[in-house]
């Protein structure tokens, strides 16, 4: 009973961020499956895997109903960085994981700081063209591909930041991006999914697509520039958090 009451309460909250900020799926997922339920770190990878790709689609069919989805930029920016993130991967392998996760805090970091301190959002929305786009998507693939995570909270400050989507739009075009990795990512572990605990991810991943509906609500009734702030000031609590607990 424990265990399906945290599974539940750690499941609302991981939906909640992804279906109101387009992000913090793997960083919330990953560290409440090992801590809370018990999971090994391999196997929380893989069950994140999951619960973020089930719940990512399910928040980004309300979004792009409400028209906040830019498909093009978004694929694009995914496509990209598919390969820079199999290369990033396989570079992360010979460097310590102390040294992944600080770098990981300071990216995080230096992100939250410049959406924090950007000014009110413009009327309009000047999307990047294909080129930028496919650049940006390229280097956060590398990114994540070393650090391991970040895939939404570091795609929506690329998103804003590089390709001028206003914050919604980012949010939308953030899930398309992550359910995008996600599966590439699953596809290459596919022969492991039967080694879950499935009695604690269902609840999870169900926990998770309710509260994605929820975060897609609150985030209509907000207004982007705030949104925007409490996107920012939620990845440097996890940046500061990560950084301390690489150095201790």
């Amino acid at each position: 009973m424990t265990t399906l009451i945290l599974a539940l309460v750690a499941g609302a909250v991981v939906g909640l961020s992804l279906g109101a900020l387009g992000g913090g799926g793997s960083v919330l997922a990953v560290p409440a499956l090992i801590y809370l339920l018990g999971f090994t770190p391999v196997a929380a990878t893989t069950a994140a895997l999951v619960i973020v790709t089930l719940t990512s689609v399910t928040a980004l069919t309300g979004h792009a109903r409400d028209g906040h989805v830019r498909w093009r930029a978004g694929l694009l920016f995914a496509a990209a960085g598919i390969g820079p993130a199999m290369l990033g991967s396989a570079l992360a392998a010979s460097i310590p994981g102390a040294v992944l996760q600080g770098a990981f805090s300071v990216v995080a970091a230096g992100a939250a700081v410049r959406m924090l301190r950007a000014g009110e959002e413009r009327a309009g929305e000047h999307v990047a063209g294909p080129v930028r786009a496919a650049g940006a998507g390229a280097g956060l693939g590398a990114v994540t591909g070393v650090l391991g995570v970040g895939g939404g909270f570091l795609a929506v400050p690329a998103l804003v930041g590089l390709l001028g989507l206003r914050m919604r739009a980012a949010v939308g075009t953030s899930l398309l991006v992550i359910t995008v990795n996600s599966l590439s990512a699953l596809a290459l572990r596919g022969g492991t999914l039967h080694e879950l605990d499935w009695a604690a991810v269902a609840p999870f991943v169900g926990a998770a697509v309710l509260g994605a509906w929820d975060g897609r609500r609150l985030s209509a009734k907000v207004k982007g520039t705030t949104l925007r702030r409490v996107f920012a000031v939620a990845l440097l609590l996890v940046a500061v958090f990560m950084l301390v607990d690489a150095v201790l």
